[in-house]
């Protein structure tokens, strides 16, 4: 008996939760040369596929699977996907949310060594150019209409582009930024920038760290931060664009195939060696709790869009966002959060496509936002969002992401051994005292071995 579809969803989903964890270390540390030379292969024949044609074929049922993320944004999906198969009969989803036992990219990669990923996939946003690489996406513009494309946010299209093809779109994005107590500053006779062009120096910071304190605030700067060596991504979403602003960068910016002279230059070397002198100074409030903000003991947080709301019900009236501090080249600040993509599969195109057009509706696009709290990923939904107008609260956000300022993470298939090396370098340096240098090197021996693994990562195409 053919085993329903339905059904089909869940069983991929058991298969992937037991699926050995032999199969995520295959594709995390890479297979043997001939493996890798047929993998580049496969990549390069999905490269040329076209996803969609036009057509969907008959009544197409579609499974996708969902992030354990926050309770708004599973709520406003389920309600999504309800609506959505309510509303026609062609098309079909079922939504699968991921249980949180395993890390969530460990049980897309079990599952992608498996051949049981569904049929549209979450994901967060600096894992596609790896997915992309291995074929376990495929390409999605023969699907999206220009029109379309137009409309998401410049941030949004950069993330989903690889090799010059796009594989992924989200329907928000993320903002950072420096959340500030404006009566406190002013008080204490500390300027408020005004915008992006405003942004204090890293010298300026720690002179203003230094005023605050002798106000009474002890530790006058949350970095979100607690004791810990965990490969966390809020060390590389945050704290890259320090390196960044100074001029450096974690790899390669355009050919990818080194992290030397990059994350171990002297421009490197010097952010990470200005943030640790905070720490050292005792400026950084370090509770397990991140609560510095929050509970008032810090008047400045280097923090995303997420606890906006939360911050300004614990101060209201009394919160602004004002850039990160400028490092040498300007302000630089983070961006990037979860898209959806397709997994290579015989599924429709099209009807994949038909429910992701759904969900970039401006209407649907500021459904999601207003339930997680995240920047809209369309041009057409931010103007319908009065926190990103002319005066609006988060309005910094909306510029950062439109002008530049925000950048992506490394768009390489490398990326997974990059964030691992640089959070690492970040808790030991920043919050350990470990030697700058000698850290920095570790981390580049560390992303070079892992290029060297995979030949650079050849791209599929021209």
């Amino acid at each position: 008996m053919r085993m329903p579809r339905r059904d089909l969803g869940r069983r991929r989903v058991r298969h992937a939760l037991m699926s050995g964890l032999a199969a995520t270390a295959l594709l995390l540390a890479g297979c043997s040369a001939g493996d890798e030379d047929s993998r580049s292969i496969e990549g390069e024949k999905a490269a040329g596929d076209t996803t969609c044609d036009g057509k969907i074929e008959g009544t197409a049922h579609i499974t996708m699977w969902f992030h354990a993320g926050q309770s708004g944004e599973q709520s406003t999906l389920r309600s999504q996907v309800k609506e959505f198969n309510k509303a026609q009969r062609q098309v079909r989803v079922e939504l699968v949310t991921l249980p949180e036992q395993r890390p969530y990219n460990e049980l897309v990669l079990s599952a992608a060594a498996s051949g049981d990923l569904p049929d549209l996939l979450d994901f967060d946003g600096p894992n596609l150019y790896s997915y992309a690489w291995s074929g376990t996406l495929k390409p999605i513009d023969s699907c999206v209409p220009e029109r379309i494309r137009d409309d998401l946010l410049p941030s949004v299209r950069a993330q989903g582009t690889y090799d010059k093809r796009l594989w992924g779109v989200g329907t928000f994005d993320s903002g950072l930024g420096l959340y500030i107590r404006p009566s406190v500053l002013r008080e204490a006779g500390v300027r408020v920038p005004k915008g992006i062009d405003d942004a204090w120096t890293a010298e300026e910071l720690t002179e203003i760290l230094r005023t605050l304190r002798a106000e009474g605030y002890e530790t006058p700067l949350d970095l979100n931060f607690a004791d810990s060596r965990l490969a966390d991504e809020w060390n590389t979403y945050a704290f890259a664009p320090a390196v960044w602003s100074a001029g450096g960068d974690l790899i390669d910016p355009e050919e990818f195939r080194t992290a030397d002279g990059y994350l171990n230059g002297p421009e490197a070397v010097g952010a990470l060696t200005t943030m640790q002198s905070w720490v050292d100074e005792g400026y950084v409030d370090r509770s397990k709790d991140k609560s510095g903000f929050l509970k008032g003991r810090s008047p400045i947080s280097w923090m995303g869009h997420w606890r906006h709301g939360e911050f300004s019900e614990a101060h209201p009236g009394d919160v602004a966002i004002v850039p990160l501090p400028d490092f040498g080249t300007g302000p630089v600040t983070g961006m990037g959060s979860w898209q959806w993509g397709m997994p290579s599969g015989d599924a429709d195109g099209d009807a994949v496509w038909a429910f992701l057009e759904y969900l970039l509706r401006p209407e649907q696009v500021v459904r999601m936002s207003e339930a997680n709290g995240a920047i809209p990923g369309t041009e057409r939904a931010v103007k319908r969002s009065p926190s990103y107008d002319e005066d609006g609260a988060e309005r910094l956000f909306i510029e950062q992401l439109r002008s530049g300022v925000a950048r992506p993470r490394p768009q390489t298939p490398a990326y997974p051994s990059v964030t691992v090396a640089f959070s690492h370098a970040v808790a030991d340096v920043v919050f350990s005292g470990a030697p700058a240098q000698k850290t920095l090197d570790e981390a580049v021996a560390a992303i070079d071995q892992d290029l060297a693994a995979h030949d650079g990562y050849p791209k599929s195409g021209p």
